[in-house]
């Protein structure tokens, strides 16, 4: 798969997300609900027959594709979609079955009320999509949700989404800037829920040094090649570098690209991951038309890490510091003062970190004390 059609896949991934429904990952406003739509036997039929078709053609995995298959014949044969009517459950009963097969968290069917355009091409955007992408992009500043420096000179990165880094790199090349002279790094991927790789490598790239690291591969099944993501010899502006202390924060709703970012850094023991255990979806691919009013995002790939010789999908990425999300930062912050304090040999300096430490540690214990007990 070429580095065209690998951004071309995760934008299908995120138009879908805005344009279709909610995602608990992407930053985005609130929207309204879609009407619904009544269908029939003979637009229910052709839906399955085009997954069916769009899945033994592209799924990472062919034998789980039959599998798929077999799944769906069956709930055929016992007339399980005969008194579905309506278009949203639909795709929400179609997602649920395959993914009881599959397990796979990106593999899922979404109904739209607006006509879904034909493309010649299925796993490249329209010139219309590109255009709405590129404003939502705009108006959401590229998934960079806020940078800041907070007390005791500990940077702090929330980032909403890996958004495509033709567009996204100078936005993120400003951050890591502003970051770089910061003692530690706090990254909050709480609410990411992916985006492209290459802005994954491209982000990376800056809490390291100028020597290539390998951070991950993606392997396609359509074309049955393996592309491989390294840091880059080269970034804009200053890097944060090699050896200062990084903690990326994690939720459940952590996902996709976000859950990369997550698994590489840990696997190079470059970050404390501090959270909750992340989705699980390690599957890129791409949207695919399976009727006017229905389209399906099949996973075609899979991530491969070159220490791990695996992947995060269906598990998540275990925290390194398993708290509460919302407990996250305030943990991520103390443990970056108790550090940087360690090593501080000013005694003036060395007073004020310890201030600052007493202040964090005294709101995370005020926050742990509101903090409502497990069900």
């Amino acid at each position: 798969m070429t580095i065209r059609r690998i951004w071309a896949a995760s934008f299908i991934l995120m138009i879908a997300a805005i344009c279709l429904t909610p995602s608990a990952g992407l930053a985005q406003a609130p929207q309204e609900p879609q009407p619904d739509m009544t269908i029939d036997a003979a637009t229910r039929a052709a839906v399955i027959d085009s997954a069916i078709k769009n899945l033994n053609e592209a799924y990472v995995f062919p034998e789980v594709a039959k599998k798929m298959e077999q799944a769906l014949r069956e709930r055929i044969a016992n007339k399980e979609y005969d008194s579905v009517t309506s278009a949203r459950r639909m795709a929400e009963k179609l997602t649920a079955d395959l993914q009881a097969v599959s397990h796979d968290k990106h593999l899922r069917v979404r109904y739209s009320h607006e006509a879904i355009a034909e493309r010649q091409n299925a796993e490249e955007p329209t010139a219309e999509e590109i255009e709405q992408f590129k404003t939502f992009l705009k108006q959401t500043n590229y998934g960079f949700e806020k940078v800041e420096r907070l007390p005791g000179n500990v940077g702090y990165l929330d980032l909403r989404g890996f958004n495509p880094a033709e567009f996204a790199a100078d936005t993120g090349a400003a951050a890591m800037n502003f970051l770089a002279n910061t003692d530690a790094l706090i990254i909050d991927l709480r609410r990411n829920g992916g985006g492209d790789p290459a802005m994954v490598a491209f982000l990376t790239s800056y809490i390291f040094g100028a020597e290539p690291v390998h951070l991950n591969d993606l392997y396609f099944r359509p074309e049955d090649s393996t592309h491989q993501w390294w840091t880059l010899p080269h970034v804009p502006g200053k890097r944060f570098g090699d050896k200062k202390e990084v903690y990326v924060l994690t939720s459940k709703r952590t996902f996709s690209a976000a859950e990369e970012f997550t698994y590489n850094l840990k696997n190079l023991k470059r970050a404390t991951i501090i959270g909750e255990t992340t989705g699980g979806g390690a599957h890129p691919g791409g949207g695919r038309r399976l009727s006017a009013h229905f389209q399906m995002f099949v996973p075609s790939g899979r991530a491969i890490n070159p220490i791990s010789k695996t992947n995060w999908e269906g598990t998540g990425v275990e925290p390194d510091v398993k708290v509460p999300a919302e407990q996250a930062l305030k943990v991520a912050h103390v443990a970056a003062l108790n550090q940087i304090t360690a090593k501080e040999t000013n005694p003036e300096r060395k007073d004020a970190l310890k201030g600052a430490l007493d202040a964090a540690q005294k709101e995370l214990d005020e926050l742990k004390k509101g903090a409502k007990p497990n069900p």
